[in-house]
């Protein structure tokens, strides 16, 4: 908030001054449409300029036909809303409904329509507009140290939620409040956000990475909290349990890195083909039990499968050889 602040203020002033040099009417018009034009991204910016210009071009044509025509009457300010407005909402040019009125207002007090007054207004949209472009365009704050803070905050959480269902695994009387579960969620939302932003500011080339991160943990999350519910099923230890609990460890520190091992995936291969060798349950207990860590291991699986899709793979160096 305080950069777009110290922007707005630097763009207001070039485009007063600019204006007062070209001899314009009125300088300050050009610095409330430069107030008007500053965003927070660089993309935003660009695309907030043109519809601003299009729509208030747009305003002065639709005014100049209803002052010609009705003349410069109060009235004729409110037919020019009824008339203007929905035409830019239905053209998706809403956004510059406030620049235009500031444009056809200067019109309008100047009480008639010549070609000179036409042409000062262009050129007052071209000095404010053009200076927060300016402004948007020379910089930006960067995003990268804070989408790397949400990224650690994510990847901690999910190391302690790990950690702490291998434990329950290992011991169903142990008890978790599940509080990194909602700090998981709070950071994967604020890190979205983020990187939207971070991608609107690059004007040349598209950043994916960390819109696909985030993506890739949202759709994690949904397949922990899945496990978690399975997991609430499983009131006694287990040798399978146990067996569980260590891809779970291991998931606890693979899941900082940033290329997909496919350990994991393999082991859990081999649990789902050992699972299926063991003698069947004994009790409704047990069976309810197993049948819940069964589930528990296809939603691993399905949690792995999202890594694979998503994460770069890890390359072997034979690989890199020509």
């Amino acid at each position: 908030m305080g950069i777009r602040i110290i922007k707005t203020a630097l763009a207001t002033i070039a485009a007063i001054y600019t204006a007062v040099y070209l001899g314009l009417e009125p300088p300050l018009g050009a610095g409330i449409l430069a107030i008007l034009g500053v965003e927070v991204t660089r993309m935003k910016g660009l695309k907030s300029a043109f519809v601003r210009f299009i729509a208030s071009v747009l305003g002065l044509f639709f005014a100049s036909l209803i002052f010609t025509l009705f003349g410069f009457q109060i009235w004729a300010v409110a037919l020019f809303i009824l008339i203007t407005f929905p035409v830019l909402s239905r053209f998706q040019l809403k956004d510059g409904i406030v620049t235009s009125s500031v444009i056809v207002f200067h019109l309008f007090n100047r009480a008639e329509v010549t070609t000179g007054i036409i042409g000062n207004e262009i050129l007052l949209l071209f000095t404010g507009l053009g200076w927060a472009t300016i402004v948007n365009i020379i910089y930006m704050p960067k995003d990268e140290h804070q989408l790397g803070f949400y990224r650690s905050a994510i990847e901690r959480s999910f190391g302690v939620i790990f950690q702490e269902m291998a434990l329950t695994l290992r011991n169903p009387a142990h008890v978790w409040n599940g509080g990194e579960i909602l700090e998981a969620y709070n950071a994967i939302e604020e890190g979205a956000l983020r990187s939207v932003r971070n991608r609107e500011n690059r004007l040349w080339g598209q950043e994916q990475y960390w819109s696909t991160y985030f993506e890739m943990r949202r759709q994690q999350l949904e397949s922990v909290q899945q496990m978690l519910v399975e997991l609430a099923f499983v009131f006694e230890k287990f040798p399978q349990a146990v067996m569980i609990a260590e891809l779970l460890d291991q998931l606890s520190s693979d899941v900082k890195s940033d290329v997909y091992e496919g350990n994991v995936e393999e082991r859990i291969f081999e649990l789902a083909q050992l699972f299926r060798a063991m003698e069947l349950p004994k009790s409704r207990d047990e069976f309810e039990i197993r049948a819940a860590l069964l589930m528990l291991l296809r939603e691993l699986e399905r949690y792995i499968s999202i890594a694979k899709r998503l994460k770069k793979r890890k390359v072997m160096s034979s690989e890199l050889q020509p």
